[in-house]
């Protein structure tokens, strides 16, 4: 029985599911740093 398929389906859900997570991660960061800096610019 070959292996292959479900190893190199695995790899690609992780680095798929960790891809996804820096997006998301970095889309959060910056609406949180615009609303920090918006914060900051009113008197």
């Amino acid at each position: 029985m070959n292996h292959w398929p479900f190893i190199v389906a695995a790899y690609a859900l992780t680095i798929g599911g960790t891809l996804a997570l820096v997006v998301a991660s970095l889309v959060a960061m910056r609406r949180a740093e615009a609303r920090a800096d918006a914060i900051r610019r009113r008197p």
